[in-house]
């Protein structure tokens, strides 16, 4: 090494305030020359690692004579470890071997974690495999190493030996193990983990208490899930998130927003990861108001906005109804993901708003920063089916089979083919695509072309996609309700009564229409001709005064969307019971003159409730926000987002 580099190294490692006379003695005391330059060969490693000059450091250590110690190779391993720098730590490896260099565990256990941080998990695992002495912390790091990429499987039969070894797991170990627990034989194993740990008393701890209520969470187990948070003797952000996630991802919109109130006056301190969780709840609930309260409230705590956080505000908005807000968002993101694109665009699907989908699709090409991926795609192809825009969806779906977007199209987009087919009413084509596909049918294609069936009357294909359905799936009630309206729309009793005597040989129960309704915070549901909610003789009579205003407008009750064989005057009456029209007419008659209304359903909307609510909009000046299972309808002055197709 040159006289001005040792000098640089030497300048770097004394403080400032040593005086310039101490730096000149240690130069004469080390003579400056290579062969006598070793016992600082440490202050020149440091210097080199801290200023980033990793490759420096690496000529440094093969240099001739120089004796690498454990603090020399701990330095470098760290600064591979830290940049992620795969052939300058395969060099200080190689190094090792080289020279012989007899590792202690605790740098073995280094290179482990750092060929781990390189996605090099098989050097990883020989580095194990080769060490004459393991402990807990060479077992955790490999184990973590496999449940941070995905691989479950190899995790727990890394697990497993481990236990037939002398070495104890610890609690980083079970808490590293239980989140590849999944799957029905992973959740199997995870439980008999749950007892070793109860057997170990390490249930209490808080790493490994929000590793179980996660794993249980994920298994669709929230009550063993909510056991283990409440046993905790003390909680911190990870594991109260985690059950609020729990909650929310399993569709328990309501009680994952209880749970958070709850957990906010115990004075729960959250995180952006927090936020995106009941940012979740709050979109299954369509709860706009709270929604713009959780919006505030990121804002005010000046949280850092990372990505996630940002597409869980997109898709809140956007299934609350205010696109605008959505695309604000979108618009003014720094980064955007993937998962941003398909937020924004699976948006303008459920709203029927195809022509949005379209350009913000070709909008996401002509950028050609992020790649369209089969999420995208799924968009796409929905928001054309939507939308009314076919023939566009029909091209898309050429390019995706032509391979333009190097996305191949599976069973779903084939499925929205099939959909969008459905929907234009092209029936006996939708029919002949699903003949042809290189897929065997699923029951939710076949779902789809039986809705169509019925829309469009079609009792022949229908009635051979019915029975079909029936053989593949006798325990979903959807297929038998479908079945027996479309027998119903043209007047087939007997084939009605057919249908629903084979529900009930089954024990198959239909699941009951209910609708939401948010106002001041607190969300009100209704069933089909509920009589249970406190201000029932209220709405009942409101709804009396607005079918005969709505008549004299020029509203006709559809009475195809009954499906009973009683007479016209009964129809009426099962038709003013629908739980979406007592949702509104409480809305009404609760809420400011002008105030929007926003009603959320379970189950598809009905014909005469689109239309009614078309009438509440324009006779009453209100802009009618509905979302069923399937999409969202924005009603102002009358007229619907969908253009009456959906």
């Amino acid at each position: 090494m040159n006289l001005l580099r040792k000098l640089n190294c030497l300048f770097h490692y004394y403080p400032k305030s040593a005086p310039f006379s101490s730096l000149i003695s240690s130069f004469t005391t080390h003579q400056l020359t290579l062969t006598t330059f070793p016992p600082d060969s440490q202050i020149i490693l440091t210097t080199l690692c801290s200023n980033g000059q990793l490759k420096e450091a690496l000529i440094e250590m093969a240099a001739p004579g120089l004796e690498m110690k454990f603090e020399s190779y701990d330095m470098l391993l760290n600064a591979c470890i830290k940049k992620r720098a795969f052939r300058e730590g395969q060099r200080v490896h190689a190094h090792m071997i080289k020279t012989r260099y007899l590792a202690p565990v605790y740098l073995r256990n280094r290179l482990i974690i750092f060929y781990s941080k390189c996605d090099r998990l098989r050097e990883a695992r020989n580095v194990l495999d080769e060490m004459p002495e393991k402990n807990v912390v060479s077992w955790t790091a490999m184990i973590s190493a496999y449940s941070q990429r995905g691989f479950a499987s190899e995790a727990l039969d890394l697990f497993l030996e481990m236990l037939r070894s002398v070495t104890e797991p610890n609690e980083f170990t079970f808490a590293t193990v239980l989140s590849s627990c999944t799957g029905t034989f992973g959740f199997e194993l995870g439980r008999q983990i749950h007892s070793l740990i109860i057997k170990r008393t390490l249930d209490t701890h808080i790493f490994v208490g929000s590793s179980l209520l996660d794993m249980y969470a994920k298994a669709g187990r929230i009550h063993e899930a909510r056991e283990v948070f409440e046993s905790l003797p003390e909680r911190d952000v990870v594991s109260c998130t985690a059950i609020i996630s729990g909650y929310a991802q399993l569709g328990l919109d309501a009680e994952a927003l209880e749970l958070f109130r709850r957990l906010n006056l115990e004075g729960m301190s959250s995180n952006y990861v927090t936020y995106a969780s009941v940012l979740t709840a709050l979109s299954g609930l369509a709860a706009l108001d709270l929604g713009k309260q959780v919006h505030n409230h990121v804002l005010r705590c000046k949280l850092p906005f990372y990505v996630v956080l940002q597409n869980s505000l997109i898709d809140m908005y956007s299934k609350c109804g205010n696109l605008i807000y959505s695309r604000r968002i979108f618009d003014n993101m720094p980064e955007r993901t993937v998962i941003s694109w398909n937020a924004m665009l699976v948006g303008y699907s459920k709203h029927g708003m195809g022509r949005e989908v379209v350009e913000l699709y070709k909008l996401m090409r002509n950028e050609n920063k992020i790649k369209p991926d089969s999420v995208t795609l799924l968009g796409v192809l929905s928001g054309c089916s939507h939308g009314g825009m076919e023939n566009v969806g029909l091209e898309i779906f050429e390019e995706m089979v032509n391979g333009k977007d190097g996305v191949e199209p599976d069973i779903e987009h084939y499925g929205c083919v099939v959909d969008l087919l459905g929907r234009a009413g092209r029936v006996e084509e939708a029919f002949e695509f699903i003949k042809k596909m290189p897929f065997e049918p699923t029951a939710a294609l076949w779902g789809s072309l039986l809705g169509a069936c019925r829309v469009h009357s079609n009792i022949d294909i229908g009635e051979f996609v019915g029975h079909r359905l029936l053989e593949i799936e006798p325990e979903n009630a959807g297929n038998y309700v479908i079945l027996s309206n479309l027998y119903a729309s043209t007047g087939r009793w007997e084939d009605v009564r057919m249908v629903r005597d084979l529900m009930l040989k089954k024990a198959v129960k239909k699941e009951p229409g209910k609708s939401w309704i948010e106002l001041d915070q607190t969300l009100h549901s209704f069933h089909a001709s509920d009589r249970s909610h406190p201000r029932r003789e209220e709405v009942f009579a409101k709804m009396k005064e607005l079918s005969i205003k709505f008549k004299e407008a020029g509203y006709v009750p559809d009475l195809s969307c009954v499906l009973h064989d009683v007479d016209e005057e009964q129809k009426e009456k099962i038709l003013l019971g629908h739980s979406e029209k007592l949702a509104l007419t409480f809305g009404l008659i609760s809420t400011s003159d002008r105030a929007p209304l926003r009603v959320i359903k379970n189950l598809r909307i009905c014909v005469d409730c689109h239309n009614f609510a078309k009438f509440v909009s324009k006779i009453y000046m209100r802009e009618v926000y509905l979302r069923d299972k399937n999409r969202f309808h924005h009603i102002s002055m009358g007229v619907c987002s969908c253009g009456d197709y959906w």
